[in-house]
């Protein structure tokens, strides 16, 4: 069972590395302004088949920029051309040989202090979150939401987001119909994070920093493995 779980945290990790390198070269030389939300997205999805071998995505692609990228994930807002002053959010879940990343990042076009501030402090945010995590791995689900919440506001900010995470694995992961709550990093999860699924396994999570500045109206986010290193 060691063994195997160590082979199950090497593909996640795995996946993840794929992810980003995608992301980097999605940065390098797709990120632009003049083009629109559902464009670029299109030109990523292609990229990730051609030069990545993805073949599916377990969750839809989101491309948000400007005043879109305080929707909430469930929404689809009207496209929109990102402009020369902006802000985008890219959040993907590329499926590697059937492992699973998800993976987002926030970049910024332009100069703007207050967008290149946001998007500046949501790394050293989610590395603190870790941080308090690995010090009580068996916290709930809800107690890990409440102290990303807390970091962030300590920050500035709002957290942007009814979740900060959720479990991630090989394809398709765990998911209880209709349960909203006990696979994700939310209010009402009072499951300790460090539980086995069904299968016998540890559970993996994916941590989401979601930073909102509602006074200017924009917002940013990152996500990757928060149980494997």
């Amino acid at each position: 069972m060691e063994a195997k779980e160590a082979e199950r945290a090497a593909f996640l990790l795995d996946a993840q590395n794929k992810a980003i390198l995608l992301f980097q070269e999605i940065e390098q030389t797709l990120v632009r302004p003049g083009i629109s939300e559902k464009a670029l997205s299109d030109e990523i999805h292609k990229l990730g088949a051609e030069r990545y071998n993805v073949r599916t995505h377990w969750h839809k692609r989101v491309v948000r920029s400007g005043p879109n990228t305080l929707a909430p994930y469930a929404d689809n807002p009207p496209d929109r051309v990102i402009q020369e002053d902006d802000i985008l959010i890219v959040d993907l879940g590329p499926v590697f040989e059937e492992w699973e990343a998800d993976f987002g990042r926030t970049f910024v076009l332009g100069e703007d202090p207050h967008k290149k501030k946001l998007r500046d402090s949501l790394q050293p945010i989610w590395e603190i979150v870790k941080d308090k995590y690995r010090e009580n791995p068996d916290m709930t689900g809800e107690q890990l939401y409440d102290i990303s919440c807390g970091i962030a506001q300590k920050h500035g900010f709002t957290f942007g987001a009814h979740i900060a995470g959720h479990i991630v694995g090989d394809f398709p992961h765990e998911r209880i119909p209709r349960d909203k709550t006990s696979l994700y990093i939310t209010k009402g999860n009072d499951k300790s994070m460090n539980c086995v699924g069904p299968d016998g396994f540890k559970r993996h999570w994916i941590l989401e920093i979601h930073l909102h500045d509602t006074a200017r109206q924009f917002g940013g986010f990152t996500e990757q493995l928060l149980t494997v290193d």
